[in-house]
């Protein structure tokens, strides 16, 4: 079986990115911009940084910023519409993982109309064309939506999450600026720093992990270790490490999968709309140890890209122990919740959310393959 890897065609890094937006619009002929977008990012005026550039090239544009923190299906279906009715021919997505899964699922639609019903992208859906083009500006340093060919919507109506698979859907170009990660404030940049590193854990030990993947995962976490807890202080150098971390990260997990951290963080953003890094980081530490006896000797490599010192002279039992340790003290350390119950889970819906992990599209990938049983032990075991 070949292993395939699945890129951005372009992508800029560094201060003053942002201004190749009006470079790529222009270059691909295209007439009109869909900006996507939530309000705050329009009312802390970091994505009218964006439409400066756009009026400076006089390009056309409609906003559309009906974004919400955790995309829905009917955020999609208003975006769908609204992009018909603007006639628009490329969207420039905005923000973090929340606007760039919007915005997949809308450019998928427009050129793939027979899936119009939303839930019909579920997992790997059979998409025949390439979706709009799609400019991914990031301002969050966690998701890496910019660069994956994954995205993810709730559906309100069922209480859950669903995961889907396309390689239609990477944005042609990834834009990512550290000034548009610079106004996060200190939750935010916590929680999604800690779904980068989670990122790039789980890729490293998923079933689907090969060298080129490993290095990549290796090295988001090494970067993230080093620079996380400064970028939450609001350090520029850290949050612009952060912010090439996190693509570094999303390169690799992108092309070989997750697991159950992210399959059992899905229920708990649909069921109490709890931030997806939030989430992610508090079940981690957890998961971690479950996984941790068919990992051979992957926790040593994490331990030591964590920073932990001596890990050549432990045992396999100690530098396990050690690895989950330094992933849980960096989740302490930024001011991350420890236990379940914190963010909303209650007992009486452990069940359902066992069944929506189960049901998951991430939990093939896992190293250790779970029963529900399991997941509703690792549940209680956070409450």
């Amino acid at each position: 079986m070949a292993n395939r890897i699945m890129l951005n065609e372009t992508s800029y890094f560094g201060k003053g990115a942002i201004q190749e937006i009006a470079n790529e619009v222009k270059s691909r002929g295209c007439k009109k911009v869909m900006l996507c977008t939530d309000p705050d990012l329009l009312k802390f005026k970091v994505a009218t940084k964006v439409t400066a550039v756009l009026d400076a090239a006089g390009i056309p544009y409609a906003v559309y910023d009906g974004i919400k923190a955790n995309p829905t299906i009917e955020n999609v279906q208003e975006g769908v519409a609204f992009c018909k009715k603007e006639g628009a021919d490329v969207i420039v997505a905005v923000g973090g993982g929340s606007a760039i899964d919007t915005s997949k699922a809308i450019a998928v639609i427009m050129t793939n109309p027979e899936f119009a019903d939303v839930r019909s992208l579920e997992g790997v859906a059979p998409t025949k064309n390439k979706c709009l083009p799609i400019l991914a500006v990031s301002t969050t340093s966690g998701t890496a939506a910019e660069v994956t060919i994954n995205y993810v919507i709730t559906d309100v109506e069922k209480r859950r999450k669903f995961v889907c698979v396309d390689p239609h859907d990477i944005p042609v170009v990834a834009i990512i600026d550290p000034d548009m990660v610079m106004s996060m404030p200190k939750g935010l940049c916590a929680a999604t720093g800690m779904d980068a590193l989670t990122h790039a854990i789980e890729g490293y030990i998923t079933k689907g992990a090969w060298e080129l993947t490993d290095m990549l995962h290796i090295k988001a976490i090494a970067m993230i270790a080093k620079n996380l807890r400064d970028s939450v202080a609001g350090d520029a150098k850290a949050r612009e490490q952060m912010a090439i971390a996190q693509y570094i990260a999303g390169m690799g997990f992108s092309n070989v999968g997750l697991g159950i951290v992210h399959s059992m963080a899905h229920p708990l953003s649909a069921m109490y709309d709890t931030p997806h890094g939030v989430a992610c980081a508090t079940i981690l530490p957890y998961v971690l140890e479950y996984n941790a006896p068919v990992t051979g000797e992957r926790y040593k490599d994490i331990a030591v890209a964590m920073g932990v010192e001596g890990v050549e002279k432990m045992t396999q039992e100690e530098y396990r122990k050690a690895a989950v340790d330094a992933v849980r003290q960096l989740g302490i350390d930024v001011g991350i919740p420890q236990k379940v119950s914190e963010v909303g889970v209650k007992e009486e819906d452990i069940d359902f959310l066992a069944d929506s992990a189960m049901a998951d599209a991430c939990t093939p990938g896992n190293p250790k393959d779970p029963t529900k049983e399991d997941i509703v032990a690792l549940y209680r075991s956070m409450m």
